[in-house]
């Protein structure tokens, strides 16, 4: 199934982890209608835009595989809301600029970019179908050297105007 003209259902539901462990992660018709205001709101203009492709390395999780993965099970993944993805020779920190400034959103998250390591990282974006639920909250995920959790800090501006290239 076509959720857009260039993502479908099965990309944006694969997960090995699912496969390896014979778990379910097929969406339910409001997940799949989530996903498919993604693909069209978020992804396909991200393709269009950079006219390459964008890979996907996790869209809808059920709640189950979710926790198996140790991610929580009120993550908008789980809601069919949300997708991690890049594209390989641009680098994140300008997918995640361009996804804001041009793009509605709810949550953007460039996710463990290091500067001067374009390919690092990943982007992490989401989109919330109900109206006015879109925050645009534009943040960077990053390691803590000390505790080793993960920490999120807002980015305000652009990610090229805070990191030198």
């Amino acid at each position: 199934m076509q959720l857009s003209k260039n993502f479908s259902l099965a990309e944006l539901t694969k997960s090995q982890t699912a496969e390896r462990m014979g778990l379910d992660n097929n969406p339910s018709e409001g997940e799949v209608e989530n996903l498919r205001l993604l693909c069209e709101r978020v992804l396909q203009p991200v393709r269009d835009h950079f006219n390459k492709v964008v890979t996907i390395s996790s869209g809808y999780r059920s709640d189950i595989l979710s926790r198996k993965i140790g991610s929580s099970s009120k993550s908008q993944h789980c809601l069919g809301m949300a997708a991690d993805f890049e594209i390989f020779g641009v680098p994140n920190n300008e997918v995640s600029d361009w996804i804001k400034e041009n793009l509605m959103f709810d949550q953007l998250i460039l996710e463990f970019w290091k500067p001067g390591e374009p390919n690092s990282g990943w982007c992490h974006c989401s989109y919330n179908p109900e109206i006015n639920a879109n925050r645009k909250e534009y943040l960077m995920a990053i390691k803590n050297s000390e505790s080793l959790k993960t920490e999120y800090k807002p980015i305000t501006g652009l990610s090229t105007d805070r990191y030198a290239k």
